[in-house]
């Protein structure tokens, strides 16, 4: 049955996927956007536009107000105020959830991949929090998983650290965004000790049609798992992101490494590889697009 949906960042690289997977399913979109160009991208595509920004929790709560469900994609990617940019996250979830309390209706919040180092994770895990990270990142989770006890039907995907793809906005992929400014910056791409780091990775088209399942037919309290690939050497994705920047791919020491990626050090280093089999059971996803490094190379 068709229904509409709220998305935020539905503009952005993973949203705008997510926003054209649902209007290809019969589903109506609203979408928050910043700016009249996006505005304009959303209803040339057929959707309707909600101008604000996260931090506009009245207008948030409109959009939560007049739909079926919502769909939360939007992030502040500014690393120099990251802690700052979780805070702004959790209060978008926080009032988006008072106005869904209660009704039933679906809540899809996206968060990461737990990291247990040396271990494959699964849904069930939350992972070590211990990493900086993690600790600012963790609480948008539980206010959302938090929710499946006041009437929400609130999951979460969790995303790997490379979501890769080409969209409007052009090519990206995750935490490469980062590795790629700082190998542009250092004229080397840097991975940790012997860099077989493994690191999970999914197609930006894969993910969005994970979230369409999401918000049709997930449990309340699912956490989910947006993996294709469940942990490629850091070694080899730094070596095919310096082919694609003609660029050399070098070790840094850990002591190194956080002089290079500075806050997200630990992050690039940690072995992190993460199963989805729990999800494709659940919901019957199954990705279907090009795997990490076969994308890096075709967009070299």
């Amino acid at each position: 049955m068709p229904q509409r949906y709220f998305v935020t960042g539905a503009t952005g690289f993973i949203g705008s996927a997510i926003v054209r997977e649902l209007l290809g399913a019969g589903h109506q979109v609203l979408g928050l956007v910043r700016s009249d160009a996006n505005a304009a991208a959303l209803a040339a595509i057929g959707a309707t536009a909600i101008r604000g920004s996260l931090e506009d929790l009245d207008v948030l709560r409109r959009g939560a107000e007049s739909s079926d469900g919502v769909i939360h994609t939007a992030f502040q990617h500014d690393f120099a105020r990251f802690a700052e940019s979780c805070a702004i996250d959790q209060r978008a979830i926080t009032a988006v959830g008072e106005v869904l309390a209660g009704s039933g209706r679906a809540l899809v919040v996206t968060s990461g991949t737990p990291v247990d180092a040396g271990r494959v994770v699964t849904e069930s895990d939350r992972g070590d929090r211990s990493n900086p990270v993690s600790m600012l990142r963790a609480p948008a989770e539980d206010i959302t998983l938090a929710l499946a006890d006041r009437g929400v039907r609130a999951s979460v995907v969790c995303l790997p650290r490379c979501v890769h793809g080409t969209s409007d906005q052009g090519w990206k992929g995750g935490l490469l965004i980062l590795l790629t400014a700082v190998a542009q910056q250092t004229r080397v791409v840097a991975y940790v000790g012997d860099g077989t780091q493994r690191w999970p990775a999914v197609h930006r088209l894969d993910a969005a049609r994970l979230y369409c399942l999401a918000i049709e037919r997930a449990p309340a309290g699912a956490r989910l798992h947006a993996v294709d690939e469940q942990g490629i050497p850091l070694r080899e994705i730094a070596e095919h992101l310096g082919k694609k920047l003609g660029l050399p791919a070098v070790s840094r020491s850990t002591a190194d490494a956080a002089g290079h990626y500075g806050f997200f050090a630990a992050t690039v280093g940690a072995d992190q590889p993460a199963s989805s089999a729990k999800t494709r059971e659940l919901l019957g996803w199954q990705p279907r697009e090009i795997g990490l490094l076969a994308d890096l190379d075709a967009n070299g």
